[in-house]
């Protein structure tokens, strides 16, 4: 989400209706590309001590994170709710020659929060993935459960404080999240939890943008399933 985007009707259904396959394929068909193809600065960071394996990219776009996961040696499966964004990715695989290392899948949240069979993932990546408070412990309880013992689940999210400075607009109330929302809904910091803090962090970057450079702020949660 850009901070141009006009404001939007904030209700549950319209909240509910920008998660849909009609609404992102409606985006994607309106524009050669919608994001930029690098990858997640985030991702980069945070995959760099991991040694590659099994990867799943849940809303993974036009497919940067996942070409470049592809890249470094990972098997890359990658799902999204479009199938106009999901033609892309193979395309833009194809090019740079990592096709045979990325499979493809649709991904309806809203119908099906699990994006893959259960514990089969060894990195479950999620990036900018903003929903409706009232979905988001269903999804990504949902996507978790793809995360295979000892395999890492990374979430990369906006943070509040990118609305409050103005960085960006409300789309929606509780649609940018901190890290305690992801460890509260999985759990993970409970004694028994089934999952182990390795990082938490809010961290903040220059985005570029046609007004010029502005500061946002991220969140990171990187939790590794006990084995």
């Amino acid at each position: 989400m850009s901070r141009h985007h006009s404001d939007h009707d904030h209700s549950l259904e319209a909240l509910r209706e920008a998660l849909t396959p009609e609404f992102w394929d409606e985006r994607y068909a309106g524009s050669d590309r919608v994001w930029s193809g690098n990858p997640n600065q985030r991702l980069v960071e945070q995959v760099a001590d991991l040694t590659p394996g099994t990867a799943l990219d849940v809303a993974c776009g036009e497919g940067g994170d996942a070409i470049w996961l592809a890249g470094q040696g990972w098997e890359v499966t990658a799902v999204d709710v479009s199938e106009v964004a999901l033609a892309r990715v193979a395309a833009h695989a194809e090019e740079a020659g990592v096709g045979d290392h990325l499979k493809l899948g649709f991904y309806d949240a809203l119908a099906d929060p699990r994006p893959a069979h259960r514990h089969t993932f060894d990195l479950v990546t999620v990036s900018f993935l903003h929903v409706p408070v009232e979905d988001f412990p269903a999804i990504y309880q949902g996507i978790a459960e793809a995360v295979a013992p000892g395999g890492r689940l990374l979430v990369t999210a906006h943070h509040p404080h990118d609305v409050t400075s103005g960085a960006r607009h409300d789309h929606g109330p509780g649609l940018l999240f901190e890290p305690d929302r992801v460890l509260d809904v999985l759990g993970a910091e409970a004694p028994d939890s089934a999952w182990e803090i390795e990082v938490t962090d809010t961290p903040t970057r220059v985005q570029a943008s046609d007004d010029g450079p502005f500061e946002v702020r991220d969140t990171i949660v990187r939790l590794r399933r006990r084995a």
